[in-house]
């Protein structure tokens, strides 16, 4: 049977600001996020399961990476627990911020990571993770890929 590939896109909202660096994303910011994720497997072979012919339903693979990725991060600020930015956090989240606060400088390299590993451990196991592209304007985008990790 053949190995096949398939993606769902996805579109989330976020904010966040980078401590340290020396440009414009000092500051607090945000972008349209548009997220692909690639998983492989070999189509259901068994033609009594109602997923036959499928690799994996897309509606459970969006029902993980929602509840993994989008529910939590849309419209949400990201920040980087392990700087002075913490403080900046916990004002927004008094006034009912939606922050998260991570253990990584929020790049969209480091969110990718991050993302990666939250998905892999929701696929079944006849389900692979191949890849995912977080793209965070037009023309910028960090990409995984389980081959090279």
């Amino acid at each position: 049977m053949s190995t096949i590939r398939i993606t769902k896109q996805f579109k989330f909202e976020t904010g966040h600001a980078l401590y340290g660096y020396d440009g414009k994303c000092k500051n607090v910011h945000g972008h349209s996020y548009k997220l692909s994720v690639t998983v492989s497997g070999q189509p259901i072979t068994d033609n009594t399961n109602v997923k036959f012919g499928m690799v994996i339903d897309f509606g459970d693979l969006k029902k993980i990476v929602n509840e993994e990725i989008v529910d939590i991060f849309d419209h949400a600020t990201v920040f980087n627990k392990n700087t002075p930015h913490v403080e900046l956090a916990k004002e927004l989240m008094d006034r009912d911020h939606h922050v998260i606060l991570v253990d990584y400088q929020p790049t969209s390299e480091m969110m990718v990571i991050d993302f990666a590993t939250k998905i892999k451990k929701r696929l079944p196991a006849t389900i692979k993770l191949h890849s995912i592209k977080l793209q965070e304007t037009d023309s910028s985008f960090a990409e995984w890929f389980a081959s090279e990790n």
